[in-house]
């Protein structure tokens, strides 16, 4: 049903597809667009939210055996990127209340780290994830 290489190609481009709308969001609060900045930003939430909900759902109940084929070298990827992705999507709702609430004294640090959690899920997951998937015998 959801192959190992399919779930892996699908979150290298989810990951990608959503990095781009993170960086669009950067550029509009560059350009003095903060209700663009905002926008984006619950786009780029919801998305999110879908995708490791989506993952979540598929690894736990769909397909529970999708990692046993990995490696162990696959697995450690894995392991690696979810070290940033998981921190990173648990921030998410306090990086929206606190934008949405304007509470810029917890929005800003709460927004460098977050950026530098992403920044490890974004090469994590497009750089260091198995490009191809060949099953462990």
């Amino acid at each position: 049903m959801f192959a190992p290489g399919t779930v892996i190609l699908a979150l290298k481009v989810a990951v990608a597809a959503v990095t781009v709308l993170l960086a669009a969001s950067l550029v509009a609060l560059a350009a003095g667009k903060p209700k663009w900045h905002g926008r984006l930003n619950h786009v780029f939430f919801a998305l999110t939210l879908t995708v490791v909900l989506g993952f979540e759902v598929i690894i736990r109940f769909i397909n529970p055996h999708l990692t046993a084929g990995f490696s162990d070298e696959q697995r450690d990827a894995l392991s690696v990127h979810l070290t940033f992705a998981l921190p990173a999507a648990v921030m998410l709702p306090a990086m929206l209340y606190t934008g949405r609430r304007r509470l810029l004294k917890f929005h800003v640090p709460f927004a460098v780290v977050f950026l530098i959690l992403w920044m490890g899920t974004f090469v994590t997951g497009v750089f260091f994830l198995p490009h191809t998937f060949e099953p462990v015998p």
